[in-house]
């Protein structure tokens, strides 16, 4: 009856807003002449034979996406409660205590249509026609009043020609070392062909490109402006032929190239003082105030200029962000000194000096956090950290962080809930930011490689249950290919799991397994779950990858895939030594099984809202050494990153149900398959809340069967009938770096037979049919 309460409650509360919002006006405070700007009705192309280029239409979309109040998918679509106007009509600006407050932070003045100036964006569109080839195409526009003529939409309408193309391209011509350089770069260039659409922007861009490339080869005073173009569109209708000409005022430091003089690279601690050291290295002059901790050939390691060469500037830029992902300096400067002095051959010299000074050596971190979790724990958590950001002189960071978690389970509908439990450890961690590894791994230089050495360990108590030790050690390499793709390999990764005390309420999910054969009922010991707990070693061998890049303007994509194996060599080394049983460590055996799994998150802008979805696939199997699965290593489905209409671990493997569900039951439904898919638009509300409506589907199977969970094998054949579906609807308080989020999920399909009959099979809705979760940070 409680939750049929809150849900009347919260229908009532619902009609009265939507009673206030359609009985309130939202003009109350316009003057005579002011019309409320309600939207654009439509964008309409008139295209005969000739279609408007895509980025052309972008740019004229921009142009009228003016927001309206309260937008939903601006600037068309608008929410039906316009709550910051009614703040603004009816609360005095001049307002103080709650109505002040309310007043300052929600109410949203009136946009008007004298604001947004549909002419204004008519002269917009027609110089963005111009600008891109479309000489004899224009734009109009036109007023749609409501019914109340204190309201309009805007409609515009583009009358589209054939835009003016390329014809002829004539270089500048001439022997100077510099003009033949501009021909060629033109000439290579691949906008400057006849028959391309004319384009300003392009045009411009090519300047830049060309100026970019110039000044890489020497010539570092070179500008843009010093390239100009003249266009003739008289000689042939609808072609423009274009000259490029040099600008008539090019000042003589811009006509010569420079090669790189002296490099001096000077260093100071933290407090800016001390006494001068001069060091000649390869690369440069190095001077160091000290005392100052810090390596000799760090800072000409990641210088890119030499000495006698052209001088690029594109070396300035991978000097600078060589120095600065170090993270050990709290500025550099790099500063270009030209000299008055020529070379026998005409070229001018330029000095570089680099000035960096070290950043204070130690980083304490102190951070509380509390927890809510969907399965009803609550609690706080503590971690507290130091860090040394320059352990050996070389950008080495060595750290240490200790933390804990405090839990405890306030009800969740089952008797005797109350418990609490606790999680704390310990891990240290040393980076050398160089890659030290084979040289087959191929890193760019472009980036800062990281080796890693971490040490850890953890105990977990869950009083009800168990008390688990974890122990690990680690090596790690982290490096880039490129600036979209990133690689992380650990080549030796070992484990240790020691489950260190269980109760008699874990025994009994060992054991209490009910399963009805034809009519019988069978209690079956759950073997896979026991053996999956099992004190053991797990030396692994793990890689990952992950692609991240912007596809267009609108469009992101985020691809990870992740492979590991553990015992193969550690089985292999034992073959060798002549073993034929179970093999283990110190009379521990160790794990064997391969995993991989991989997810593609792809985010699309739709208006002021984005549109992110999910795909997950994964698998595990164990073998050799090792009957099942770590169950850490397993899979599991539901809550507040997965498929949100349900719990955690409450739904799977496949289609198997407890017979006898209770608040233990979810430690037997992990799975060694999983498959998700998740949709999820969001959009914004108020200031920094946004909305969302969301679509999950997903579960996870097994692949060896389990007579302890019948159903549970993956089959090609069930696979569709057993993947629960879930939908909802989530509120979003986003501050950018903090994001904390309310979603509730209803469920439309569990994947468990059910005596409901149909697609929806959910027999309950106040038990099963919905869940709540409160998290940090968006789902994917």
């Amino acid at each position: 009856m409680r939750v049929n309460h809150k849900i009347y409650c919260l229908i009532v509360l619902g009609a009265l807003v939507a009673l206030l919002a359609s009985s309130c006006s939202t003009t109350k405070k316009l003057g005579p002449n002011d019309v409320l700007y309600t939207g654009v009705k439509r964008l309409k192309y008139h295209e005969d034979s000739v279609k408007v280029d895509d980025a052309v239409k972008t740019d004229i979309f921009t142009a009228i996406n003016v927001k309206p109040n309260n937008p939903l998918y601006s600037p068309y679509y608008r929410t039906p409660f316009p709550i910051g106007l009614l703040l603004y009509n009816y609360i005095d600006e001049d307002a103080t205590g709650f109505k002040g407050w309310l007043y300052k932070h929600f109410a949203a003045k009136p946009v008007l249509i004298k604001r947004v100036n549909p002419q204004a964006r008519v002269d917009m569109i027609n110089t963005i026609l111009r600008n891109n080839g479309y000489f004899t195409s224009s734009a109009s526009y036109k007023l749609h009043p409501s019914k109340n003529p204190k309201k309009a939409k805007i409609s515009y309408y583009v009358d589209v020609n054939p835009p003016y193309t390329i014809g002829n391209v004539e270089y500048i011509g001439g022997g100077e070392p510099l003009l033949e350089l501009v021909d060629s770069l033109a000439r290579e260039n691949r906008y400057l062909k006849t028959g391309n659409r004319y384009c300003l922007d392009s045009l411009n861009a090519v300047r830049v490109d060309i100026t970019n490339a110039v000044r890489n080869r020497g010539y570092y005073f070179f500008r843009p402006e010093y390239i100009q173009y003249l266009a003739d569109s008289i000689q042939e209708k609808g072609i423009i032929h274009i000259k490029l000409i040099e600008s008539a005022d090019i000042p003589n430091n811009a006509n010569r190239r420079y090669l790189t003089n002296n490099i001096t690279a000077t260093v100071v601690n933290d407090d800016g003082v001390g006494e001068p050291d001069t060091i000649i290295s390869r690369n440069c002059t190095l001077i160091k105030y000290e005392p100052v901790h810090i390596k000799d050939n760090v800072i000409p390691s990641c210088i890119r200029a030499r000495k006698g060469r052209q001088f690029r500037v594109n070396s300035i830029d991978r000097t600078q962000a060589a120095l600065s992902r170090l993270g050990i300096f709290s500025t550099v400067d790099i500063q270009v000194v030209p000299l008055d002095s020529i070379t026998p051959d005409g070229d001018g010299l330029l000095d570089l000096l680099i000035n960096c000074q070290l950043d204070k050596p130690w980083e304490v971190t102190f951070e509380m956090h509390g927890t809510s979790k969907s399965n009803s724990f609550i609690g706080p958590g503590l971690q507290v950290g130091a860090t040394h950001k320059n352990a050996f002189g070389a950008g080495e960071k060595f750290s240490v962080d200790l933390y804990g978690d405090y839990e405890w389970k306030t009800g969740g509908g089952y008797k005797g809930a109350d418990f609490d439990s606790y999680e704390f450890g310990i891990e240290g961690k040393l980076d050398f930011p160089r890659l030290l590894a084979p040289k087959f791994l191929y890193p760019s230089r472009r980036y800062t490689n990281w080796t890693r050495f971490s040490l850890s360990a953890n105990l977990m108590n869950r009083p009800d249950f168990f008390k688990m030790a974890q122990v690990g050690a680690a090596v790690t390499w982290e490096w880039h290919t490129n600036r979209y793709s990133s690689h992380v390999l650990s080549p030796f990764k070992l484990t240790y799991n020691r489950l260190i005390s269980s109760t008699d309420n874990f025994e009994k999910v060992l054991t209490d397994t009910i399963v009805k054969e034809n009519n019988d009922t069978v209690i079956y010991r759950n073997t896979a779950l026991e053996e999956s707990f099992k004190n053991q070693f797990i030396p692994k061998i793990e890689y990952s990858y992950t692609y991240d890049r912007d596809l267009t303007p609108r469009d992101h994509i985020t691809l990870t895939a992740n492979f590991s194996e553990a015992g193969n060599i550690a089985s292999g080394i034992w073959a060798l030594c002549g073993a034929d049983s179970t093999k283990g460590l110190f009379g521990t055996p160790f794990s064997q099984f391969v995993k991989a799994q991989a997810q593609v998150v792809w985010t699309r802008k739709l208006g002021e809202g984005e549109l992110a979805t999910r795909v997950f696939l994964g698998a595990a199997h164990a073998y050799g050494n090792s009957s099942e699965v770590p169950y850490r290593e397993q899979f599991y489905v539901g809550g507040s990153n997965s498929v949100r209409a349900f719990g955690v671990r409450t739904i799977g493997p496949g289609g198997y149900s407890p017979e006898n569900r209770n608040r233990y039951t979810y430690y037997n439904q992990t799975g060694t398959f999983k498959f998700e898919a998740n949709a999820e638009y969001r959009f914004p509300i108020l200031g920094y809340f946004k909305g969302a409506v969301f679509l999950d589907a997903g579960n996870v199977w097994l692949l060896q069967d389990d007579p302890a969970r019948p159903d549970g094998l993956l089959k090609m054949k069930n696979f569709f009938d057993q993947l629960a579906l879930g939908t909802g609807v989530g509120l979003r308080f986003d501050m950018s770096m903090l994001v904390v989020r309310a979603d509730l999920g209803i469920a439309i399909h569990a994947p468990y037979k059910s005596e409901k009959r149909g697609y929806y099979n959910i027999e309950d809705f106040k038990k099963d049919g919905w869940a709540f979760h409160l998290a940090i940070g968006y789902p994917f």
